[in-house]
């Protein structure tokens, strides 16, 4: 993002409209609307950036959760660590209410949440202060050996993974991520690029400083394919990471390969994940079956729809944005709660793991 100025005869203030009081008719035109349009972008972008003096959140007895808001494509996020931490919630049933602000956190991170007006930053340490204030757990089936593993393999995919995925996504497929963000407004395009290219310097930026960035795009795409063959043979032919049963480190891992499987069309990450190793795609499945009963997605074969609706005409029950949500409560269109089943959709469907399990996987190896 840089920004080239070229100066007009005369110089200061009275050079720039002498310059306007010379030039036809056609050239004005274009400097008044170009000078528009950039103020514009510059309002816009201030409204969309700033900490805005909005009436204080309630956070009394109730998680606030800070994030992005939801992509145009149905995915929640196109940031994979929150969708770890939204998915974290899901897993452990803690109710929560999603906050689309903006804001970043005091420490400039995303995503972020309130609590009884404490404000706590950094996934990893939401975690742990959940855990304390509310006595939530999901490593306790996990021995002192699987909570290394499973800590190493975090690592593995929040320092490393994350960024040959960010590099895809905001630099390669930059075009394709742009389609996804969601803005509003009469210069909601300009502002898009904008913030898109803004973005797109300050990952590789921070790439370069991470080192990671300093190889080039085969070297890079080479580690990625490093870590997603770790990530299946570690996974091989079990439910979750860990095991039969579900822990932390499904939600680090879930986030981010459910932008190789949803947010980066044609890439090189979605062909691997969706071709050699089919078993990251059905993890992927079983997780967001599990846990996001209403993120319909086009290639799903499986239907979210009511019961009311046709085969002419299937109606899907959208992402949550601002309500309550937990595992054992749910909102119709209209916000009414629904109950609803832990381990069933709305079509009263079984969601247990069984229905995405892995003998389409067996079936796809005995093939090769």
């Amino acid at each position: 993002g840089e920004i080239v100025a070229f100066p007009l005869a005369g110089g200061g203030a009275g050079g720039t409209m002498a310059a306007l009081g010379t030039d036809s008719w056609w050239k004005k035109t274009l400097y008044l609307t170009g000078g528009a349009l950039l103020a514009a972008a510059a309002y816009l972008l201030h409204e969309l950036l700033a900490i805005r003096k909005e009436q204080e959140l309630d956070s009394k007895d109730a998680i606030i959760l800070h994030q992005f808001s939801r992509p145009t494509n149905g995915v929640p996020s196109l940031s994979p660590f929150c969708l770890k931490m939204e998915t974290y919630l899901r897993m452990a049933d803690l109710p929560y209410q999603n906050y689309f602000d903006g804001k970043l956190s005091p420490q400039g991170k995303m995503p972020w949440i309130e609590y009884n007006h404490k404000k706590v930053s950094g996934t990893e340490f939401i975690i742990d202060f959940l855990e304390e204030k509310l006595g939530v757990n999901l490593n306790k089936h996990l021995g002192p050996h699987e909570r290394a593993v499973s800590r190493a393999v975090t690592k593995m995919v929040e320092e490393h993974f994350y960024w040959t995925l960010a590099y895809c996504q905001w630099v390669e497929n930059l075009h394709e991520t742009q389609k996804m963000v969601s803005l509003f407004g009469p210069f909601s395009d300009l502002l898009k690029w904008i913030l898109c290219h803004l973005t797109k310097g300050i990952v590789k930026r921070e790439m370069y400083g991470h080192g990671i960035g300093r190889f080039s795009e085969e070297e890079m795409y080479t580690l990625m394919e490093k870590d997603m063959r770790t990530l299946a043979s570690l996974l091989g032919d079990k439910k979750y990471i860990m095991g039969p049963t579900v822990s932390t480190v499904d939600a680090t891992v879930f986030g981010h390969l459910a932008q190789a499987m949803w947010t980066l069309p044609g890439t090189r990450p979605e062909r691997l994940i969706k071709g050699e190793l089919i078993n990251l795609a059905m993890y992927c499945e079983r997780i967001r079956r599990k846990f996001w009963p209403e993120w319909h997605h086009d290639d799903d074969n499986t239907l979210y729809e009511s019961e009311e609706s046709s085969e002419a005409s299937k109606t899907y029950s959208p992402l949550q944005d601002f309500s309550f949500y937990s595992r054992t409560e749910t909102f119709d269109e209209e916000g009414n709660s629904i109950s609803q089943t832990p381990d069933t959709d709305y079509t009263g469907h079984s969601l247990f793991d069984s229905d995405v399990d892995m003998d389409d996987y067996r079936d796809h190896e005995q093939c090769k």
